[in-house]
């Protein structure tokens, strides 16, 4: 018995290892397999424009490694996005239209994005890829809608959608300041672009052996327009040249762009690394117009011959840069593509470049551009991109529109202009088309009414819930009417206002409510003065102003079934209330009552589940 049990154990014991060494080999096939998968590199850049490239026909500005990406790649020429930052983001991450995503303004509650929206990390992730971002997210600082809840394995960003931003580290200044790392704040030294870049390059070499999705959003060239006065010098006394510090920043990034492709050569990875190079809007600073602010037509600077700058509805506002590189894919040589693309559409271009799988129910508004990769642009003939600015609590039909179809241009249903002939939008020719304008209304209706249903939907703040607790609520989130107090200066000098979060209460039970006037990083008392921000060394950036006290006399609190006043000591940094929540929505508002009798809402509270 004994010896039949011996030769029974070698037989398993031979078993076993066939089946191990078979799935040894199997495992090895699949690393390999994954490994050979391309690695996606996006880079999107802040508020610099069309025109803000010297490849694009600048003559003021240096942007030579931006130029050798352009001279590698396949370049989108007709290519249009959001007039602003976060709708941008929100079309992009998504695939879907940026009204459809929930994310139609900058502040207001209306730059989260929907809990419900799948993101492009989120399907990177679920194809067995490593995602990182860093930089600027700008689609919500609060649980479920930061980065790291939508897909993001590694996150290092600074708060809301630019710093000295409300809800931004306090005093932020793009030199050795406070980002958020994984949920926990963390002091970096250097300028802000070159942390991203830095940190972006190391996370890369720690997980270079598997495929990874790597967002780089930098918060640059958005103001406040803070560089080292290094990068702005050659771009001063040009009297052509609005703003020296914003072509200093683009060449800060510039510069850690080379920095990225000389690593990732040197490493050898870049060979199958799809790179993408865009930009969220029009440019902010590259030129000035005269007439509105927003939409009038190029005074100074350079603007590739559109009218309109970042916000405007005309082309100077939307259209923007797209490069894709892609050696292992065959995208190596500059080309030019002219058909009518739109940020959505990044997203489906690289699930199938990647070959990623996506939920049955995912369905793009964007379409793959690999046709156009590979010279078909049949299925884009015919096709519609509508883009527009928002920034109002809730959607208006043709607010701030283009509807653009070829070259042709409809600019809030009345205004009409064929850009092959009138590239500056300078005569409406609508009357001479009025049955053009009809068709191209009957396809904005179709679009209105499809995406019509979903703007009833509030994006919700959770409180109470594991992954952020207490909840850290900012003014800049408000639902009101007005603009909320988005800015730090806003806060320095007592900027009036109130409004409401929404909320969802994930557990019923006791919080704890604190309400602040200064961000609690700070730990000044209520009716104490802000002190003013020293200048900073090796830039033209001045102190900041003065800020203003206030004499807060009574605060109040109201959410759910809770309404209550209270007397202030104004020597404290904040007021406490405890108040039982019952799972579910909410809306939650308070009241500054100053001496004077005005009212405001506390700019900061924070909601601790107890």
């Amino acid at each position: 018995m004994i010896s039949i049990r011996k030769k029974e154990n070698r037989q398993f014991l031979k078993y076993v290892s066939v089946v191990a060494l078979l799935f040894f080999w199997v495992q090895i096939g699949y690393s390999q397999e994954k490994k050979e998968r391309p690695n996606v590199i996006l880079i999107l850049v802040d508020d610099q424009g069309y025109g803000d490239i010297a490849a694009l026909g600048n003559p003021y500005i240096k942007t030579p490694h931006i130029d050798d990406l352009h001279a590698t790649s396949a370049r989108f020429t007709d290519y249009h996005v959001n007039p602003t930052c976060a709708p941008t983001r929100a079309a992009l991450l998504t695939g879907h239209h940026a009204n459809r995503a929930g994310v139609w303004h900058t502040i207001n509650g209306r730059s989260l994005l929907l809990e419900r929206e799948t993101t492009m990390a989120q399907i990177f992730k679920e194809n067995g890829y490593v995602t990182s971002m860093f930089g600027k997210w700008h689609l919500g600082d609060n649980y479920p809608f930061r980065p790291q809840d939508k897909g993001f394995d590694e996150v290092l960003s600074h708060g809301g959608g630019g710093m000295e931003q409300t809800m931004d580290y306090w005093d932020n200044d793009y030199f050795d300041d406070m980002y958020v790392h994984n949920g926990e704040l963390k002091k970096y030294e250097g300028y802000c672009t070159d942390v991203w870049f830095n940190e972006a390059i190391k996370y890369i070499e720690a997980h270079k052996n598997k495929p990874f999705f790597c967002y780089l959003p930098t918060n640059v060239a958005h103001s406040p327009y803070f560089v080292a006065d290094g990068f702005s010098a050659p771009y001063q006394d040009n009297e052509n040249i609005p703003l020296p510090a914003f072509y200093g920043m683009i060449a800060n990034i510039d510069k850690n762009i080379g920095k990225l492709m000389e690593y990732l050569k040197a490493s050898d990875i870049l060979d199958n690394t799809i790179i993408i190079f865009t930009t969220d809007n029009g440019t902010a600073q590259g030129a000035r117009v005269e007439g509105h602010r927003l939409d009038g037509f190029v005074s100074k600077g350079y603007n590739a011959g559109m009218r309109g700058i970042k916000a405007s509805k005309y082309e100077g506002g939307h259209r923007v840069p797209l490069f894709l590189h892609w050696k292992n894919g065959g995208i190596t040589v500059g080309k030019d593509i002219d058909e009518l693309t739109a940020h959505y559409d990044v997203l489906p271009t690289l699930v199938e470049l990647c070959g990623l799988k996506t939920n049955a129910d995912i369905e793009f508004d964007g379409q793959s551009l690999v046709p156009l990769l590979n010279g078909d642009n049949s299925q884009f003939k015919d096709r519609i991109v509508i883009t527009n600015s928002q920034r109002t609590e809730v959607p208006e039909p043709w607010r701030r529109t283009s509807l653009m179809q070829g070259k042709w241009r409809l600019i809030d249903g009345v205004e009409l202009y064929d850009l092959k002939k009138d590239p500056e939008q300078r005569t409406n020719i609508a009357h001479q088309y009025p049955e053009k304008i009809k068709e191209y209304k009957r396809a904005y209706d179709a679009w209105w009414k499809d995406l019509a249903p979903g703007y009833k939907d509030l994006p919700r703040i959770y409180v109470g819930h594991e992954a952020e607790n207490p909840a850290k609520l900012y003014c800049h989130d408000w639902h009101t009417t007005g603009d909320s107090p988005w800015h730090q200066r806003h806060i320095r000098t007592a900027y009036i206002d109130n409004g409401y979060w929404a909320l969802h209460v994930h557990e019923t039970g006791s919080y704890e409510v604190k309400l602040r006037r200064w961000p609690e990083e700070t730990r000044l008392s209520l009716n104490a003065k802000a002190p003013i921000r020293p200048a900073i060394a090796g830039t033209s950036v001045s102190e900041s102003k003065p800020s203003v006290a206030l004499n807060i006399e009574k605060a109040r609190l109201k959410v759910q079934d809770f309404d209550k006043k209270v007397d202030v000591d104004p020597s404290a940094e904040y007021i406490k209330f405890t108040v039982r929540l019952t799972q579910g929505e909410a809306k939650l508002q308070t009241w500054f009552t100053l001496d004077t009798g005005e009212t405001l809402g506390a700019y900061f509270v924070s909601v601790e589940k107890l």
